[in-house]
């Protein structure tokens, strides 16, 4: 097939792509042993997948928010035979790699899930540092686990912010951006939040679920999403607000916008925060 008819089928939605170099039948579950075949196509001879790419296929999603776009991404490989490979639609380099830091899935040598947290948490902008780590808790890896490897790290870059965030890691976090909001609450010197938190009417019916707050003081941030929180739901969301304000709790409303490209995220929380201890 030609460069035109490939793209005119991604174009119709009958191919996606997955990384650089790979396209797959859209029919197909976007699973573990589907990514695993797409890398055994693109990974050199000798390669350790690593950081972004080995967090995609142990199936934690922190690639690139462009991905999400439909824009494939370059594969993160290292060599363990110190030299570089050179490969199109390759990131590579050499990076010392012993037997216990590696695993294989389906053929492909990867960086196993606590090493990849690891990485991914010294290497990442510490919003998406704490989000890659979240979600390797969900798949299992242990703050200590992380603790235990974290000494394997001294001298090299990103050590100090990944001894930072591995006390701070939650399982709880329910996307990326949920578990930059719980980073921008901690920077704004509040207690470590409780994640996921359902709030009972006074039958004691489940009525709503709040990201991360203190169910102490009655105080909850939340991340309104494009997805779930568009102008469609917006009646909504007044609704819910109004009850839980009615019932007692102050709720501080982060978007995307907030979480990821403003500095003054974690003083947002901080102001309601104190505006509620002056309201009791």
């Amino acid at each position: 097939a030609t460069r035109e008819m490939l793209a005119r089928l991604v174009g119709d939605g009958v191919l996606r792509p997955l990384i650089s170099g790979t396209l797959a039948n859209s029919e197909l579950p976007d699973d573990i042993s589907l990514r695993a075949r797409a890398l055994g196509l693109v990974v050199p001879r000798g390669g350790v997948v690593t950081d972004r790419t080995a967090a995609w296929l142990h199936g934690v999603d922190i690639l690139p928010r462009r991905y999400q776009q439909g824009v494939p991404v370059s594969v993160q490989c290292f060599s363990t035979r110190r030299s570089r490979m050179r490969r199109a639609g390759v990131e590579s380099g050499t990076r010392m790699l012993s037997d216990r830091d590696i695993c294989t899935i389906e053929g492909v040598q990867v960086t196993t899930p606590a090493r990849t947290s690891c990485d991914l948490g010294r290497l990442l902008w510490r919003y998406d540092a704490i989000a890659a780590m979240d979600g390797f808790a969900r798949q299992g890896v242990t703050r200590e686990q992380l603790q235990l490897y974290a000494p394997c790290f001294k001298g090299m870059r990103g050590v100090i912010q990944l001894r930072t965030l591995i006390p701070v890691v939650d399982a709880g976090a329910e996307s990326p951006a949920e578990s930059a909001l719980r980073l921008h609450w901690i920077e704004a010197g509040l207690p470590a939040p409780t994640t996921q938190i359902w709030v009972r009417d006074e039958l004691g019916v489940c009525r709503y679920r709040l990201d991360i707050g203190s169910r102490e003081e009655l105080f909850a941030a939340e991340y309104d999403g494009e997805e779930f929180h568009g102008p469609g739901h917006a009646a909504h969301d007044s609704a819910r607000r109004a009850w839980l304000a009615e019932h007692g709790w102050t709720v501080v409303v982060l978007t995307k916008e907030d979480v990821y490209h403003r500095s003054d995220a974690h003083a947002t929380i901080r102001r309601g925060y104190q505006k509620m201890l002056r309201s009791r």
